[in-house]
């Protein structure tokens, strides 16, 4: 993976302060081209690892701001790598998590904000050819922030939509929203907010409605609902 820019030359959205990496890939070109990349834009890549069980080890050996890993990785080339890295950000909270796929399949992006978008991105492989995208991906992720693929959310979402729903929410829904993207429970909202449980179900309620988010869709309806905010934000 070759870049058009010399070493050490700037990109859109480069960080100011060394972000520590580790990347997870079995594919070298493509952890060896991922470093570079990353090397160039001011991150510090403090270690690679090429299986899911070496990554978990880096991972948690290296504390790292952010671990990128490709979903499929061995040993097993299921779900590895996407595991490893959840679980090192389940052990050292705060860890920033981009996750590589060269297919969508919704499960794993459902799984990866299941607990809020807040230091979490998931991203096509092919976006790493797109260099200023994937260094500002990696940025976003390492500050706390979210990076989803248009793509994937849209996919999704549907295709069905031609205006944003999120137009029809009302000023106190948006903040509810906004809220339950950082990951908080019911409960945070409502302290966060400082209004009662129940008036905050009611709020999430009518933004299930407004977002055409049915009760048959009731397992992922809190997910789905966060990735419209993240798409229009």
């Amino acid at each position: 993976m070759a870049s058009s820019r010399p070493v050490g030359a700037g990109y859109a959205g480069e960080v100011k302060a060394a972000r520590r990496v580790v990347i997870g890939e079995d594919e070298v070109i493509m952890r060896e081209g991922m470093a570079r990349l990353l090397t160039e834009a001011g991150f510090d890549v403090v270690a690679q690892a090429g299986d899911a069980e070496d990554l978990l080890r880096k991972g948690l050996a290296h504390r790292p701001d952010l671990v990128i890993a490709d979903i499929n990785m061995p040993p097993g080339h299921g779900d590895d790598g996407l595991r490893a890295a959840l679980e090192v950000r389940q052990r050292r909270p705060g860890t920033g998590v981009l996750i590589l796929t060269q297919y969508f399949e919704e499960r794993y992006a459902l799984d990866l904000v299941a607990d809020g978008a807040v230091g979490v991105g998931y991203l096509l492989k092919e976006r790493v050819g797109h260099v200023d995208s994937f260094v500002d991906a990696a940025t976003r992720v390492a500050d706390g922030r979210s990076a989803l693929d248009p793509e994937l959310v849209t996919r999704l979402l549907g295709r069905r939509r031609r205006t944003t729903p999120m137009e029809q929410l009302s000023p106190r829904e948006l903040e509810v929203l906004a809220a339950m993207a950082e990951g908080k429970s019911n409960r945070g909202i409502g302290q966060a907010l400082s209004i009662s449980q129940p008036v905050v179900e009611k709020h999430i309620t009518n933004i299930f409605q407004k977002l055409g988010l049915n009760p048959a869709q009731d397992e992922h309806r809190r997910v789905l609902a966060v990735l419209a905010y993240l798409r229009d934000h």
